[in-house]
């Protein structure tokens, strides 16, 4: 049988042993929907990013003349982006992708994410890695599964074989800013294969940046031309949410 046929017999069994209902609602989902595991009413309530926004981490400036956020980025790190806010119902679709194996998820987030890549320039698409013990305990890298849906869509190339984090880092959830940066600094080593590229690192939320400014430090100490950055949803700063 062809991986197509075997794609699609699994989403007829996966519907059939668990209820059209979304994931996130618990409302029933039409069949004509096109089987979409968040219905289209929960994807239109996540929140999109307003205006004003940085031009180089596409954080919203609510007033604020001088972004702080990317003050510290490496110059080849040109831009980052972000679809959504990551309210409740955002953070619950991440947190069933990441933690609860419902990798398939990663279609719904990859259809708000695809507008983010009007806004960058590069083709190649590059998941942000997760350590061997991750990737091992999890069975899938919930990046990479999200680039490979976006690719999907829009015809882009993904290309894991690019980075690779070489240490296993604590959870960042509990970090300060700064202790978010020590974290990750030096986790990542890139291949030359990137020298050259224009390379668009992807992951499933941006916090303060930390993790996608090292990973792309890494990319550009191997030759990478530039790299920009995108992101299914940003943490909303302390008091909006």
């Amino acid at each position: 049988m062809r991986s197509a046929d075997w794609g699609g017999a699994l989403v007829r069994v996966e519907r059939w042993l668990l209820p059209a209902e979304c994931l996130l609602c618990e409302e029933p989902v039409s069949p004509r929907a096109g089987d979409p595991l968040v219905c289209p009413v929960c994807q239109a309530s996540w929140h999109r990013l307003p205006e004003p926004r940085c031009g180089r981490c596409g954080q919203p400036t609510f007033g604020v003349e001088e972004c702080r956020l990317c003050v510290g980025w490496s110059a080849g790190f040109e831009r980052a982006r972000s679809a959504v806010w990551l309210d409740a119902r955002a953070r619950r679709a991440v947190h069933l992708l990441k933690y609860e194996g419902w990798w398939r998820l990663a279609e719904a987030l990859a259809a708000a994410l695809r507008p983010c890549l009007a806004e960058v320039t590069g083709s190649l698409l590059v998941p942000v890695p997760l350590s061997a013990r991750r990737a091992r305990l999890r069975g899938y890298n919930q990046a990479e599964c999200l680039a490979r849906a976006l690719a999907a869509r829009v015809g882009c190339t993904v290309r894991p074989d690019l980075l690779r984090r070489t240490r296993d880092t604590p959870t960042q959830t509990a970090l300060t800013p700064g202790e978010r940066a020590a974290n990750v600094a030096g986790a990542f080593e890139a291949e030359r294969h990137a020298r050259g590229c224009r390379l668009v690192l992807v992951d499933d939320v941006f916090t303060t940046g930390a993790t996608l400014a090292a990973a792309a430090e890494a990319l550009l100490r191997a030759g990478a031309a530039a790299v920009e950055a995108i992101t299914f949803a940003r943490a909303m700063p302390m008091g909006l949410g």
